[in-house]
């Protein structure tokens, strides 16, 4: 029979739930008619009764009114079981309901409401989470209209009946806004967004206790709202004056902090099919085999235009409301830590991703041992641990996105945050989650800041630094510039008036006093051609801060010329009353905290920039300001502004490589079209796409020649990584290699490029170096590995260098790697060396010669060995070293190379094996033994073999190599 409730294809089985209902319906459809039995049914009955009105109220509307009166009139149970089959009914069959009967659920849940029914909150709740994130569809706009709508108009009676269905509407909708707000906006889709903002608006304002019962992700959603002009007054209040909220108890944003949010609320994003998958994966899938599943997980609820925005949703559920049994975690299960890791490589947005990753670790921030589960922080840590050393990318970028948390989340509550990340990293060790931290702090291919800082965690000295930062600075004195000393007094004013420290307001009416102050600047023209210092009272420094402040505040973030003057200016400052240190770090530390509360991040990474195709931060940006400035001038206080920005957690190297490796890029793609850019200014390089390269020639700090823009970047950077370098943990090889490994994965560079530019500029500090060459294999994909090939088979760089030691001791780490690694190292390997200065007879010599030899690992190797042997000529080193190869393994490998070299360079090979016989009735000292000479079996037979078939005797070519 067709049903009336739902749309089912052909194939498919009638469902149980659905037709139980219809059965109860047809039985009892003459009793549902008025006038209706007044005989007390039998508890049986009374459920057989509450199933038929069930499937009549949802499939007849025109009859919908007389059904609930007869329920009225027969409820004895508080209309809970009549709920509880509404409930069951949803979240199994909702998706496939047809429409009029999604209209009916919406109408009955507002009769609910009307008489109190039990059950309620499950009720409402549960058509709460089939709205779907991500799903723009009619359908799914229509509920979430219609929901609010139930909500707006059942208001009073909410709050006083069933107030968390309110607070958990409130998350609900305070997630889905974000998705809203980012969509071009159609009138439906404009008219629903702003019906959710007034309803989280009013929540917020007049039922704010409802609402820090979410807890801490509260604040997490909050701040994806900041932009929309009604939450941005909210937050302010939120911050700087919670006393507006009028709640008893509530006077700092902390407080919601320490809050931990239950886990209830974590499923209202995940429907009740998606959540069902999900625990079937993490219950019952064998880790290994999960791919199949994973793919049709995705492509049930992750393909969509703006679907993967649940997987924030999905891992905060995974983190906060799957916690398995000890049986399971203990068996072979996939773990939670896997599908996170697997969902993180689905994100292909940046914001998306870095919204995961605040989900992955937001209970880190403020973890207490006494209100947190660990289970909660338990998938981060193991992610991070188990991705050594095959995913290191994967642990690398993790632990550099939870520094950057601890640096910038809050930072006026940092001593917070950080006391919350050093909990989570000892009670993880402590109750054995993982044995040490040593795995991370000793892993070679770590960044070695990264090192360091978690060394200071473990230290306490991360709590010390911020007990100490806590402290107030001292006033510090100022000078104005000898360049300006023509200037007017006003100009210089307005000069000054272009920085701003956006601090506490306790110093504000102390501040405006010396910011009021004229300075008095010589009108003499010749008083510019004299080098003097006109000194000025010790808040000047402060307040050219705070005057810069608001002068980004009342213009474009993006307005850089506050900016500029500000660099020049302190710059120019006299070295006699301008100390190092102090000045330079309060400088530094309230730029970027001005930038900060202006919505923009210093040195931020590339893919956590907004999701902007149009946009490019490595253009007009403060951050390219920035580095664009210290490229031209390399000032020794530039420099010291850089190296705070590093130590203390801004990527000012990874953003300083990837702007000068953009630079040596565009310069080796505009080749010969670089004067006539030169000549044309920006249009040609817009023409080439070159916009870097153009944004320089356009620059009024431009001083150099185009073609050698690359080299100063170099050096400059360069520059920058010696400033930093302090012992050999710090060196400036492992620094540009951190650098390197940040850069490579951000989404919008190419390691190809990247790793180009490295060895072409900085070959003194990569050339050789294991740590790259591994990255190379590790991430270049097959079209950027040929394209290498090519570079280097052109000699436009060298990634192995000519010491054959060093090139051996890689080979033999080789051994161990997966062998499509293995592959990739040979390709690269024999491009460089197949034409080369490299002493190959001593690779070959080194690795037939090891004890450690073992066909089947170093089988990849053999093979390249042999290819690269081939492709040189023989010298009558390499064709000594290969006659005299041990009789081990790869027995032929000698008889096969010589092979090679009779088909193609016969005169050459039998000139060499006279020339090395010489060598040897000569007593060389390539081979000299008292034992006399072993020669290769291979060899010898190829060679009686090759001059059998031409008549000579076996005795005339043994003499040849008697001593």
């Amino acid at each position: 029979m067709t049903s009336k409730l739902v749309s089912m294809a052909s194939h498919e089985a009638e469902n149980q739930t659905e037709a139980s209902l219809r059965q109860a319906f047809e039985l009892l459809e003459p009793k549902l008619r008025p006038p209706f039995a007044l005989k007390v049914p039998s508890p049986e009955g009374y459920f057989q009764l509450n199933r038929a009105i069930v499937y009549g109220v949802l499939c007849e509307p025109h009859f919908s009114k007389i059904h609930i009166k007869h329920l009225h009139a027969i409820v004895t149970d508080g209309y809970c079981f009549f709920v509880d089959l509404l409930v069951g009914f949803v979240n199994e069959l909702y998706v496939k309901l047809v429409d009029s009967a999604k209209i009916q659920l919406i109408w009955v849940a507002r009769e609910m409401i009307d008489v109190e029914a039990v059950g309620l909150d499950d009720l409402l709740i549960c058509l709460l989470r089939q709205i779907v994130g991500g799903d723009f569809s009619e359908d799914n706009l229509w509920l979430c209209s219609e929901i609010l709508n139930l909500l707006w108009s059942k208001w009073d009676c909410l709050v006083e009946l069933e107030p968390m269905i309110l607070t958990s509407a409130l998350y609900c909708y305070l997630r889905l806004l974000p998705d809203h707000c980012r969509l071009v906006p159609s009138k439906k889709l404009e008219a629903l967004k702003q019906l959710e903002i007034k309803f989280c608006v009013r929540m917020l304002k007049e039922q704010f206790s409802l609402c820090m019962k979410i807890g801490r992700d509260l604040i997490r959603l909050l701040q994806e709202l900041v932009h929309v002009p009604e939450f941005k007054a909210l937050w302010k209040d939120l911050v700087f004056n919670p006393s507006e909220f009028k709640t008893p108890g509530f006077s700092d944003i902390s407080q919601i902090y320490g809050t931990r949010t239950s886990s209830r609320l974590f499923l209202l994003r995940i429907s009740p099919e998606m959540e069902a998958q999900l625990r079937f994966l993490l219950t019952h899938v064998k880790f290994g085999s999960q791919r199949r599943y994973q793919t049709w997980f995705a492509k049930k609820f992750l393909f969509g235009p703006e679907r993967e925005t649940l997987i924030s949703d999905i891992v905060r559920f995974i983190c906060c409301a799957h916690h398995p049994p000890n049986e399971i975690i203990q068996s072979e299960v996939v773990p939670r830590w896997a599908v996170v890791g697997w969902l993180l490589k689905c994100c292909t947005k940046n914001y998306i991703e870095a919204n995961a990753k605040l989900a992955l670790f937001y209970d880190w921030l403020f973890f207490d041992e006494k209100v947190d589960n660990i289970m909660n922080i338990e998938p981060a840590i193991l992610l991070m641990v188990n991705s050594i050393p095959r995913y290191i990318d994967m642990t690398h970028t993790l632990l550099d996105f939870l520094f950057l948390l601890v640096d910038n989340y809050d930072m006026e509550r940092k001593f917070l945050i950080v006391k919350g990340v050093s909990s989570s990293f000892g009670v993880l060790v402590r109750r054995g989650v993982i044995r040490s931290l040593d795995v991370l702090i000793s892993c070679g291919a770590l960044a070695p800041f990264l090192k360091e800082r978690l060394g200071m965690f473990l230290s306490g000295m991360e709590m010390d630094a911020c007990k100490n930062l806590r402290s107030s600075h001292l006033p510090l004195p100022i000078v104005i510039p000898s360049n300006l000393q023509n200037s007017s007094a006003v100009e210089t004013q307005m000069l000054l008036s272009k920085v701003q420290s956006t601090r506490t307001k306790e110093d504000g009416s102390a501040s405006n006093k010396s910011s009021d102050a004229s300075v008095r600047i010589s009108d003499d023209s010749a008083a510019s051609c004299i080098p003097s210092v006109v000194c000025v009272d010790t808040n000047t420094l402060e307040n050219l801060i705070r005057n810069f402040g608001e002068a980004v505040q009342k213009s474009n973030k993006m307005d850089l010329e506050p900016l500029e003057e500000l660099l020049s200016s302190f710059v120019n400052l006299d070295n006699q009353v301008l100390s190092k240190g102090p000045q330079t770090d309060l400088l530094s530390s309230e730029i970027a905290k001005i930038y900060e509360l202006n919505g923009y991040r210093l040195f931020a990474p590339l893919e956590f920039l907004q999701d902007n195709p149009d946009y490019d931060d490595e253009l007009g940006s403060p951050t390219a300001l920035i580095i664009r400035s210290f490229i031209y001038s390399q000032h020794q206080r530039m420099q010291e502004m850089l190296v705070f920005w590093s130590r203390h957690g801004f990527r000012v190297g990874a953003r300083f490589l990837s702007y000068a490796s953009r630079i040596a890029y565009e310069e080796h793609r505009g080749g010969h079209d670089l004067n006539e850019l030169v000549v044309n200014k920006s249009t040609k390089g817009s023409d080439l796409n070159l916009l870097l390269l153009s944004f320089h020639v356009g620059s009024k700090m431009e001083m150099k020649p185009v073609s050698k823009l690359a080299d100063g970047a170099f050096a400059a950077y360069r520059c920058f990584l010696m400033s930093l370098s302090t012992d050999a943990d710090t060196s400036p090889s492992k620094l540009l290699f951190s650098d390197l490994l940040f850069c490579s994965g951000w989404k919008r560079k190419s390691l190809k490029n990247l790793s180009c530019s490295v060895f072409s500029h900085l070959s003194d500090l990569s050339i050789g170096n294991a740590d790259f060459i591994r990255l190379l294999v590790d991430q270049l994909d097959h079209n950027d590995l040929v394209d290498m090939q090519f570079e280097i088979g052109l000699k436009k760089f060298s990634i192995f260098g000519e010491n054959a030691e060093n090139i051996s001791n890689m080979i033999k780490n080789s051994l161990s790697w997966d062998y499509l690694l293995q592959h990739k190292l040979w390709a690269l390997l024999r491009s460089e060396i197949a034409a080369s200065e490299v002493k190959v007879e001593e690779i070959v010599m080194d690795f037939f010669c090891s004890d450690e030899l073992d066909a089947n690992k170093s089988a990849i190797a053999a093979g390249g060995l042999l290819a690269l042997c081939s492709c040189r000529a023989p010298t009558p080193e390499l064709v000594g070293a290969i006659i005299f190869l041990p009789n081990t393994t790869f027995p032929d490998f000698a008889a096969t190379v010589l092979s090679t070299w009779a088909v193609s360079n016969v005169s050459m090979l039998f000139d060499s094996m006279a020339n090395f016989s010489e060598k040897l009735g000569c007593k060389s000292d390539l081979i000299n033994s008292s034992d006399g000479i072993t020669i290769n079996r291979s060899a010898i037979l190829w060679l009686f073999d090759y001059h059998s078939a031409r008549g000579l005797s076996h005795e005339d070519i043994l003499s040849k190599f008697s001593s």
